[in-house]
């Protein structure tokens, strides 16, 4: 009777450099609830005090400890009174050192100054603003969050900065940021001095414009009618700039020739066109698809002056154009919850 062997389960072993990995992950995700808990929630300006700030010597200040370490007990060893006093010379220069890194930090203020939107897959731009209201300089200061970090700037007494932290973006709707940190090596990078915020700071990611989208819906007139080439022949009102498809006889030659610019001519009494932007009429597409389609339809459309509308479930938005029609309309497409698609 042959015998049947047991399958031997294998054993993973993980490497030092993963035990430290995981290591590290698991104090810095304890560190950050017991920095929030103690802290709380931070206001859109914080001013930093003494208990605010954090203080730990950096990989070459180990090894200066070490270098310190080892020459008192050469000292000793040896009882050279000149390394006794080189040594302790060092050591003054280390506390020094402890103390400069932690006042760099105390008493800066940190205001939360805004982000733009921007289209998903773009870098959001976090905006804090950093001030100085002391007598002395402040040196080489970098916020810092998640995967991401900011220019290092110095600061003049009285003087007010504004640090950018770029995000990456993967997909539309807001975007926060929990909690960020501003450091500091100075002066001699033998200790890191740092400290948590955790204010309200948010965003707004805005749908990709589709790379490949199909025609807009024509244009209609204010009578519901779609637009055609002629426009109305009556009284003259002003100019406007051009836009596609207009006729040639109403471009303003003269004002091209002498601004560069292309313009139309409009007139009093003339049709007015506008188009409309409808989720529910975009069929075939999934919900994302049908938000990227209108997004570059708002976009092109926007850059041409035309008045537009936008109906999604929900929601309708009359013809209009401008920076207000844009970002309300934007903002609804980012915000859009998928109901009654």
């Amino acid at each position: 009777m042959s015998s049947i062997p047991w399958p031997v389960p294998k054993l993973r072993l993980k490497s030092p450099r993963d035990l430290i990995s995981s290591l590290r992950a698991r104090v810095n995700t304890r560190a950050k609830r017991w920095a929030r808990k103690r802290q709380g929630r931070d206001p859109a300006t914080t001013r930093l005090g003494p208990g605010r700030v954090y203080i730990l010597p950096t990989g070459v200040g180990l090894i200066f400890g070490l270098m310190l370490f080892a020459m008192l007990l050469g000292s000793m060893n040896y009882n050279n009174n000149l390394s006794f006093v080189l040594t302790f010379v060092l050591i003054g220069v280390g506390f020094v050192s402890m103390h400069q890194c932690q006042r760099n930090l105390v008493g800066l203020e940190l205001t939360f100054a805004g982000a733009d939107p921007v289209f998903a897959g773009q870098a959001i731009r976090i905006r804090i603003a950093v001030t100085n209201r002391s007598k002395t300089a402040r040196y080489g200061l970098r916020l810092y969050a998640t995967d991401t970090r900011s220019d290092i700037h110095d600061l003049k007494p009285g003087e007010s900065i504004v640090f950018v932290l770029p995000l990456p973006t993967e997909k539309r709707g807001p975007i926060r940021l929990d909690r960020f940190g501003v450091r500091t090596l100075f002066p001699f990078e033998l200790f890191r001095s740092w400290a948590w915020l955790h204010m309200d700071i948010s965003g707004l990611v805005y749908p990709t414009p589709a790379e490949a989208a199909p025609e807009p819906p024509p244009s209609l007139t204010a009578h519901g009618h779609r637009q055609h080439d002629a426009r109305g022949e009556e009284d003259f009102a002003g100019l406007r700039k051009y836009n596609v498809g207009d006729s040639p006889r109403h471009v303003a030659w003269k004002a091209y020739a002498r601004s560069g610019q292309l313009l139309s001519k409009q007139f009093a009494g003339a049709d007015t066109s506008s188009q409309w932007f409808d989720f529910d009429e975009l069929t075939g597409l999934d919900v994302e698809q049908r938000l990227s389609v209108l997004t570059r339809w708002i976009v092109d459309t926007d850059r041409t002056l035309q008045d537009y509308g936008l109906r999604v479930p929900g929601a309708e938005f009359p013809p209009a154009h401008g920076e207000q029609q844009r970002r309300v309309c934007l903002e609804t497409l980012a915000l859009f919850d998928g109901g009654g698609s």
